[in-house]
């Protein structure tokens, strides 16, 4: 393994973990201090838009900021034929460095206040609402990013793709997971972010339907490409 791919490796674990550590703890702290679900969601939404914008500034130049498998399928199948392409094996190494990097993260957020460390949620979220809310979630998600990377315009990324998780967060009935490795750290916290693992495969088949769609959108909107894969966006932040 080059220098390179275990910069990146390194950065999505611990990028995916602190996302994950942000989400369930801000949910954590919101109910210890409030009983207003209201305000509860408003601290956790404006608590993980303004940390996963911080993070994608941190862990960009090395190698993409992702923190999300469907981000990182969407990357290696539009790069596969340019000269941004890596391989499938690494594409693989970055989704596994995602969610064990998600489960300690919620298992660093438990262990900060106290909570029973990697225990399964009893919050179950199932319904054909909540499945459309994360189709429409993820989908933005990816129009976002991908419409960034197609048009040249990655340093935007941290803003606006922190701007859209937070507004998800109020106008889908799912609050915006949009992330099969955040699903899968957020089964194991029986916290106010938590979801029970018998919800996360539905949740998942529905983020991978919007990851599709999205980058459908995004793909027909700009067919011409003039972004970067993470070796561009490396040297690009880093010059």
């Amino acid at each position: 393994m080059n220098n390179t791919v275990a910069r990146r490796l390194t950065a999505e674990f611990t990028g995916t973990g602190l996302l994950v550590a942000i989400i369930v703890g801000s949910g954590i702290a919101a109910t210890n201090l409030t009983t207003d679900a209201g305000l509860r969601l408003l601290v956790n939404s404006l608590v993980t838009a303004m940390g996963l914008a911080v993070l994608i500034l941190i862990f960009m130049p090395a190698g993409g900021a992702q923190f999300n498998p469907i981000v990182t399928g969407a990357d290696w199948l539009l790069g596969r034929r340019t000269e941004h392409n890596y391989s499938i094996g690494e594409a693989a190494a970055v989704i596994v460095c995602q969610i064990a990097g998600a489960i300690a993260g919620a298992a660093l957020a438990d262990a900060m206040f106290r909570q029973a460390v990697l225990s399964p949620s009893h919050h179950h979220r199932t319904g054909a609402p909540l499945l459309l809310s994360e189709v429409v979630a993820t989908a933005g998600l990816l129009l976002v990013i991908v419409t960034l990377a197609r048009t040249g315009r990655l340093q935007h990324a941290s803003w606006a793709v922190g701007a859209w998780i937070g507004a998800a967060y109020w106008f889908t009935a799912s609050t915006s997971f949009a992330n099969p490795a955040v699903a899968i750290g957020r089964s194991l916290t029986d916290t106010y972010a938590g979801i029970a693992p018998s919800s996360v495969p539905a949740f998942i088949g529905a983020q991978i339907v919007g990851g599709v769609l999205g980058t459908l959108l995004a793909v027909a909107v700009y067919p011409a490409r003039r972004g970067q894969g993470p070796a561009d966006t490396q040297a690009q932040l880093a010059g």
